[in-house]
């Protein structure tokens, strides 16, 4: 759906048409319970541009979306936001079909991706995509804001790759902030590639690998009985936060290996 040309954002294309400018496009997804069957429904379901969004097969009363990349990108210009409401009693499972790969753009502008999550009480939300690949020459802005009520169900996780094989990295930047309850649990930024402030690769931050992660777990069982911290193999650590939620970081040479620790992780929080 193509926005009237006297609503479009000033230096921006209209949703979905890509120009040296770059491209702005929004995804929605809004899932709730069908009181009648049970099960979660997605009333709002729709993309633009380069976020195509499909709802695939879900296991139980769970409902499963997958965004597709309908375009490249995201490239230089280009503004893109998924936003996602798990309301009351709803499950929502979010992944998507392929790697993110940041592109450069013809006019040399950053590209912004923002996704912003919503979990009402008795609801649970997993975002779970691909990896992003931060792409030689690319220069991409990821913020990620995640909105909690007390006792809404969260699990996260976002993985970064530094450059293709043999292929020096993008400038990234991506920021994390997760609410609890009107309450700030985490707020993180982490920024790599050309550009950014010096020690990104020194051994207190990536120790040269190309490939970092986060997983976020929120359950309202963890006020009362939280993991306890620990490392999990060489470069990776589960630590709980100041609320009902624990958040492990991990670094790895590679996308495999890292998808492996947080896949461990995953399997240790259940």
């Amino acid at each position: 759906m193509t926005a009237p040309a006297d609503l479009a954002p000033v230096g921006l294309a209209t949703a979905g048409v890509r120009d040296i400018a770059g491209v702005q496009a929004t995804a929605r997804i809004v899932a709730e319970v069908d009181p009648r069957r049970g099960s979660t429904v997605l009333p709002v379901l729709a993309g633009e541009g380069p976020l195509a969004v499909r709802r695939t097969r879900g296991a139980g009363a769970e409902a499963q979306v997958t965004l597709v990349g309908a375009m490249s990108g995201p490239l230089g210009g280009d503004h893109l936001t998924v936003e996602a409401e798990a309301r009351a009693g709803a499950r929502l499972r979010i992944g998507s079909a392929a790697a993110t790969i940041a592109l450069p753009g013809q006019a040399g502008e950053p590209a912004h991706y923002a996704v912003r999550l919503t979990v009402e009480d008795g609801a649970e939300l997993h975002w779970l995509p691909e990896q992003l690949i931060s792409v030689h020459g690319s220069d991409l802005r990821v913020t990620t804001h995640a909105e909690l009520a007390p006792h809404a169900r969260l699990l996260l996780r976002e993985e970064q790759v530094l450059g293709r094989s043999d292929e020096p990295p993008g400038r990234l930047t991506t920021r994390l902030t997760l609410r609890h309850a009107g309450r700030v649990l985490l707020d993180q930024e982490l920024a790599c590639g050309p550009g950014a402030p010096g020690g990104w690769d020194g051994p207190a931050v990536l120790g040269g690998h190309r490939a970092v992660g986060q997983l976020v777990a929120v359950r309202p069982e963890f006020a009362d009985d939280p993991p306890k911290p620990r490392t999990l193999g060489e470069y990776a650590a589960l630590t709980p936060l100041a609320g009902p939620a624990v958040l492990v970081t991990a670094v790895a040479p590679d996308a495999l290996r890292l998808r492996r620790t947080l896949d461990e992780a995953v399997r240790l929080l259940r």
